[in-house]
């Protein structure tokens, strides 16, 4: 596990609730630049946490028609 920052432990603190599972779920509903305004961090601070989290992001362009899986590995 990474070391968090103060700044980490105290946006958890807030959100009650571990970054790993925040940070996901912030990006998938409302993208980097409104997550990193939400937390009150630069999107630098936030490509860092996620970087430094493990926590891939990806962009993918769906043509009409076709659909996304998304399916978490237990582990």
């Amino acid at each position: 596990m990474a070391r968090k920052t103060k700044l980490m432990l105290r946006v958890e603190e807030k959100h009650g609730r571990p970054l790993e599972k925040l940070l996901p779920e912030l990006v998938n509903e409302r993208g980097l630049s409104a997550t990193a305004e939400e937390l009150k961090v630069s999107k630098a601070t936030l490509g860092y946490w996620l970087l430094k989290l493990g926590i891939n992001v990806r962009r993918v362009a769906l043509a009409p028609g076709e659909t996304l899986e998304v399916k978490r590995v237990s582990g």
